[in-house]
Parts: structure tokens; sequence; C-alpha cells
């Protein structure tokens, strides 16, 4: 595997997050992100290639659609 330097700085968070893609709905946790990925993981596993939305769950009980992503 290439070694390749990050362009971006990651940012550390640890925050609870909604993905849904197709039909599956998942829970999971945000690790890190930057300008361009994100880190999380969950319990419904996803596939290279596939695209997700990602909504975050806030503090009092709302919840806002914070990205699409393509799964790398």
């Amino acid at each position: 595997m290439p070694f390749t330097l990050r362009l971006y700085q990651r940012f550390p968070v640890h925050c609870s997050v909604t993905y849904h893609t197709g039909l599956f709905q998942g829970q999971g946790t945000v690790w890190n992100f930057s300008l361009i990925e994100w880190k999380i993981s969950g319990d419904v596993p996803l596939e290279v290639g596939q695209t997700c939305s990602l909504t975050d769950n806030l503090p009092n009980e709302e919840s806002i659609c914070v990205a699409a992503a393509i799964v790398r």
C-alpha cells in the first residue's frame, strides 16, 4: 500500500451519528474528521463506493443532516 500524507489536519471528536444507505440505517460514532474525511464506526457495515448520509444527533434531541459521503 503506498504511503500518502494527509493534506488536512484531523480534529478529534466523539459524537453519535445516524447514517443511512439505501434501505439500511445504522448508529455509530464519529471519531475524527478533516475538511474532506470523516472516520466513523457503526453497527451496519458499509462497502467501498457506497453513498451514505450522516445525521448528527444534537443534545436537545434534534437531528441535522451534516454530510453525504462516499465510503473509501
